[in-house]
């Protein structure tokens, strides 16, 4: 467990500093949840708002786990290394749309446009929302949104090849994304303004390219890791 506080500590900054594509994919849905709720409600905003990303996050956490199990069928096979340069590389993609160097990744979210169309109706049932079981309801729903950045975490995940750590790691970035979306929902344009900062912006980016440099394998795994065993064999020897 010592062994994932790192990557969920990862998982974590991953989800808190791409709040800025946080805000362009899902934020006006973030202000149309709020509006949806009916006046005589109001006053339980911030229970239902936290019930909606209750249910987002529990999602991005059930597709985790799913994706980990795919995860770990492949994990002794060559499919294994595919999986973990896909995983690097759609990171770094992510990386370069949150600095704003590249927009490429929006041609990944348009894949999940289809899965949208079918779930859209159900999320309109759910409307309005007058209790806390269906505002974490259509927060379950909202958290199947194609979104690139979520799809890049969820390859990064599932490269780990368990199901368990794929899920944990989904779930702390869910808890990262929590911050931006509920400043949104509650209008607090001073946290919008703080992540929509171009230098906010480009040292996410620079952060998410870091991860997946780290995640592609090659040389520099072998030296880090080398490394790594090298001081703990100096410290063990003491």
């Amino acid at each position: 467990m010592v062994e994932l506080l790192p990557l969920l500590l990862s998982a974590l900054i991953l989800g808190l500093l791409g709040g800025g594509h946080c805000l362009g994919m899902c934020g006006g849905l973030m202000g149309a949840m709020t509006l949806a709720i009916p006046a005589d409600q109001r006053s339980r905003r911030l229970p239902l708002l936290l019930a909606y990303n209750l249910g987002r996050i529990l999602s991005y956490t059930l597709a985790g786990a799913l994706i980990g199990l795919a995860g770990w069928a492949v994990a002794n096979s060559p499919a294994a290394l595919v999986l973990r340069i896909l995983a690097g590389l759609l990171l770094i993609t992510m990386g370069l749309y949150l600095a704003g160097w590249w927009n490429g990744l929006t041609r990944v979210e348009a894949l999940g446009k289809g899965l949208w169309r079918h779930l859209q109706p159900l999320a309109s049932r759910l409307l309005p929302i007058s209790s806390l079981p269906r505002a974490l309801a259509l927060g379950s729903v909202w958290g199947w949104l194609p979104c690139g950045l979520v799809y890049s975490t969820l390859l990064w995940a599932a490269s780990q090849g368990s199901a368990v750590e794929s899920a944990l790691l989904m779930f702390a970035f869910g808890l990262g994304t929590l911050p931006v979306l509920l400043a949104t929902g509650l209008a607090a344009e001073r946290v919008a303004r703080l992540l929509r900062k171009r230098s906010v912006r480009m040292a996410g980016g620079i952060l998410v390219i870091l991860f997946g440099l780290w995640t592609l394998p090659g040389p520099h795994q072998h030296w880090l890791m080398g490394h790594g065993a090298a001081a703990s064999g100096s410290h063990s020897g003491h």
